[in-house]
């Protein structure tokens, strides 16, 4: 049976952990400002239906 290759491991790790630090320090630089991570949470996202009606039919005016 084979043993079981920490090392290898440990450096998957490691590569793993450069890579999001690396993606995370672009974007900061790149975003400009604090505010601009939190722009995406709400404009692509569908607004909910009105209370009441279900989904696919438009309300009664």
């Amino acid at each position: 049976m084979a043993k079981p290759n920490y090392s290898y491991e440990k450096r998957q790790r490691e590569l793993e952990k450069k890579k999001k630090k690396e993606e995370k320090a672009f974007k900061k630089s790149s975003g400009g400002g604090g505010s601009s991570g939190n722009s995406n949470d709400t404009t692509g996202q569908e607004q909910p239906a009105a209370a009441g009606t279900p989904e696919g039919e438009a309300p009664a005016a």
